[in-house]
């Protein structure tokens, strides 16, 4: 395994790509979300209710705080007497199905790769628990340098409030909008986005629609370095595109 990257080893003209990468955890590098969900039906379910396409924008993305809340608003259980016990349960549940395996999303391994060959630095910021992201690069994502990573745990507001990306940038000592954000959902392309950060977006289980700057791709297939540096030029020229 490679010691991870920073910008002063970003030997490249930064006026060429970005000084960091920063990329979501679940659906974006992995494939989780459909882990999380399965786990929020579970949870849900032992509640009384089950999930449908109308509760996909209060699970999907969201941090387990977030999906527990939304589970006692549709179940009508009481929220101080249950809202500990079901963020519990979900992160427990949660954690099991990550620790039997979290594949890979495809092109994610070959990027990362690239990126490493070409000493551009990257971090990993998550709205899942420590534990979960923990497990996650204790695993599958084991010999992948990452600078850093962040999970939900790591700042007062996680997802969708720009607090995670803001730290990344700043644990760079780069600006927002140097760093590329690479993420898959609504919550965490709004994260970047407030934060000023330039987003790549794949969606997995939600549909992310083109915005000013944002760069939609179908995989990370159809993503290398010369994507990546397109998105952020693009976006500091206010520039719309999408890749399909």
């Amino acid at each position: 395994m490679s010691e991870p990257l920073t910008p002063a080893d970003f030997t490249a003209d930064s006026s060429a790509g970005p000084v960091a990468v920063l990329f979501d955890m679940d659906g974006t590098l992995v494939d989780t979300e459909v882990l999380w969900w399965e786990t929020a039906d579970e949870i849900a379910a032992a509640l009384g209710h089950r999930l449908t396409d109308a509760d996909a924008p209060e699970v999907v993305g969201r941090a387990v705080a977030d999906t527990a809340a939304h589970l006692i608003r549709v179940t009508g259980v009481p929220y101080e007497a249950h809202a500990q016990k079901v963020a519990a349960e979900l992160t427990e549940s949660f954690f099991r199905r990550v620790a039997a395996g979290a594949p890979p999303r495809p092109g994610a391994r070959r990027l990362l790769a690239e990126l490493e060959r070409a000493r551009v630095p990257f971090a990993l910021v998550s709205a899942s628990p420590r534990s979960v992201v923990d497990s996650v690069v204790g695993g599958s994502l084991a010999d992948v340098p990452f600078a850093f990573t962040l999970s939900a745990d790591d700042t007062v507001r996680t997802k969708p409030h720009p607090d995670p990306y803001r730290a990344a940038a700043e644990r760079f000592g780069a600006a927002p909008g140097a760093c590329v954000a690479v993420e898959d959902s609504p919550d965490g392309t709004a994260s970047a986005e407030a934060a000023g950060c330039p987003v790549l977006v794949v969606p997995s289980l939600l549909p992310v629609g083109p915005g000013a700057g944002r760069y939609v791709v179908k995989s990370l297939e159809d993503v290398d370095l010369g994507v990546l540096r397109e998105c952020a030029g693009g976006v500091a020229r206010g520039r719309d595109s999408r890749h399909v």
